[in-house]
């Protein structure tokens, strides 16, 4: 049986709600704001993905931490998108929670990954 990984999962539903919510801001034509939060949003799994795959303990630190880094982006473009009113706080607050529950999670991983 494999064993799960929290990170691993956590990070590609999100990326896969982000994808739903950046199709969402396209239909109201706000465009570069949905490509950056595509981008951000999706950029955090694809790291955690690769870093799976590390070459070595720094390598994987780097891609953890590069992956925090995107999910720090991705809570700002998520605010302006709710702040800006451009989605309804009701469809955005729990994607805030979420990525702020992913960042916790790897902020630990990179702490617990150091030198």
């Amino acid at each position: 049986m494999k064993e799960e990984n929290v990170i691993l999962e956590k990070s590609y539903s999100f990326a896969l709600q982000i994808m739903a919510l950046a199709k969402e801001i396209r239909e109201k034509r706000e465009y570069d704001l949905a490509s950056q939060l595509w981008r951000s949003g999706t950029s955090i799994g694809a790291n955690v993905e690769e870093a799976q795959a590390a070459q070595s303990r720094a390598d994987f630190r780097s891609k953890m931490a590069i992956a925090a880094k995107e999910a720090r982006e991705t809570h700002y473009w998520l605010r302006l998108t709710q702040d800006g009113e451009v989605i309804d706080v009701e469809r955005v607050a729990p994607l805030i929670c979420e990525i702020e529950a992913i960042k916790k999670i790897l902020t630990s991983i990179v702490k617990s990954s150091g030198d």
